[in-house]
């Protein structure tokens, strides 16, 4: 081992289905090399981070649309009767979804 070229060593550990899952990804490269495979990608692959803090925030206020619409619905049902306040607050939450759809629109173009 003096005589290599690469003198440190690395070792990890994988299940099988992440072993699996290289070697495919090794047969479309078409390299069986899986010490040439993992220093290609150690060195010069690259890892996409996808931020969904918008997403997040739209899918609370649908939540919330939607457990407001749900609660108004039941109200109906047991007393027969709708409250302004009720229609004023299901368009406020509305209202904010459609914000934050424009505000994701808009960060797209």
């Amino acid at each position: 081992m003096a005589d290599r070229t690469r003198s440190i060593r690395k070792e990890i550990c994988l299940n099988e289905q992440e072993m699996n899952l290289i070697h495919q990804k090794m047969a479309q490269l078409g390299t069986r090399n899986f010490g040439a495979y993992a220093r290609k990608m150690l060195l010069d692959g690259y890892i996409i981070k996808v931020d969904y803090t918008e997403q997040k925030k739209l899918a609370i206020a649908v939540n919330r649309a939607a457990t407001n619409i749900n609660h108004v619905c039941r109200r109906i049902n047991q007393t027969g009767r709708f409250y302004d306040t009720d229609i004023a607050e299901l368009k406020a939450r509305q209202e904010e979804i459609w914000s934050l759809l424009k505000e994701a629109q808009k960060q797209e173009l």
